[in-house]
């Protein structure tokens, strides 16, 4: 039985060894952050303002998705904004790299390169993000607002702005921390950050702040071999596919295949998978559908078949108007502190 299958089944007893390692782990994470927020440990802020779309928990939560809608939000406001990333698996001899739409996905990672071609704007990876960040600055002084797919534990980052988001379905498994849990930090950590989204989940109040439901809803559908050649996710209904994920929660893009009415033959692959051409090998011929996500890794394998959906965010313009808000109030209080550091000098 695998590890993250006591996080999300609460049927299921976790081992004690487990258990007894959970309250190390929470006291290293809390004494990292500790050090931080004391200044022991150096955290460098960027000339210009940075959002962290994060979460809490291991494994995919919707932060793409969410990445995507910010980053489109802030251009319809007038701002210039770039994303950093971990580029998480990529390949690369050097770091940080910058992402273009045609990079390589096994060199930077697929959910960079699928980043930055629904986003059009610059972008750069790596492991460090004070260094990505440096990298992207340097190379476009145009930017003037950075969004940082990931990081909310990356303390060594300096933020303005920190957004969350929460897995409808999973939210927080079991409750314990790593890992005996799915948590990276204690649920207590969501009171200091500024906005919850809730992927799959309605707009409530809870202890800790809003929680703003977030909707993923079905795009355009375009043919893997011949990007020009579009159908409406109606034309599958009724029909019998096989469906592809290798995503954090594979099965919430089956299930929303099957609220679609289309009879689903579903193959989950782990998340970030490389595929390779055996990995197709049970394909009938009957249309294929899969995630962005995967899409971006299985053009070089794409049959006339293979179908990418895509997915756009549905978020309250309530939360969009804050964010702007609060983004506004942080670029005040920079000019000020600037201002007085200019006169005083």
């Amino acid at each position: 039985m695998s590890v993250d299958q006591y996080w999300y089944d609460t049927t299921k007893k976790v081992p004690f060894h487990l258990k007894m390692l959970t309250p190390v782990f929470r006291m290293l994470a809390g004494l990292r952050r500790l050090m931080y927020r004391l200044r022991l440990f150096r955290s460098h802020k960027p000339r210009v303002p940075v959002i962290v779309v994060g979460n809490i928990t291991v494994g995919g939560s919707g932060k793409t998705p969410t990445v995507v809608w910010l980053v489109n939000l802030l251009k319809q406001a007038g701002y210039h904004p770039g994303v950093v990333s971990r580029g998480y698996l990529g390949e690369a001899h050097i770091w940080p790299q910058q992402v273009r739409p045609d990079s390589d996905p096994l060199m930077v990672g697929d959910e960079s390169v699928l980043i930055a071609r629904r986003c059009q704007c610059p972008m750069a990876v790596g492991p460090e993000r004070v260094a990505a960040i440096k990298a992207l600055l340097n190379a476009h002084k145009e930017v003037d607002v950075i969004v940082s797919d990931d990081g909310m534990q990356h303390y060594a980052m300096g933020r303005d702005i920190e957004i969350s988001v929460i897995d409808g379905k999973r939210r927080f498994g079991n409750g314990y921390c790593l890992p005996a849990g799915p948590l990276r930090e204690p649920i207590t950590r969501l009171f200091s950050v500024d906005f919850h989204i809730v992927n799959g989940g309605e707009t409530r109040k809870t202890p800790y702040g809003t929680e703003y439901g977030m909707s993923l809803r079905f795009g355009k559908v375009y043919n893997l071999k011949n990007f020009s050649k579009f159908q409406k996710i109606d034309s599958f209904k009724g029909q019998k596919i096989d469906a592809v994920a290798g995503i954090g929660n594979p099965n919430r893009f089956f299930s929303q295949l099957k609220k679609q009415g289309i009879d689903v033959d579903a193959h989950p692959f782990p998340d970030h998978h490389k595929y390779t051409v055996k990995d197709f090998e049970f394909s009938s011929g009957r249309p294929l559908l899969m995630t962005e996500k995967d899409a971006v890794k299985c053009e070089r394998l794409a049959q006339d078949h293979h179908w990418c959906v895509t997915v756009d965010a549905q978020v309250p313009q309530e939360l969009g108007d804050q964010v702007l808000a609060l983004l506004e109030k942080k670029i005040a209080r920079r000019k000020a502190r600037w201002t007085l550091s200019y006169s005083t000098s």
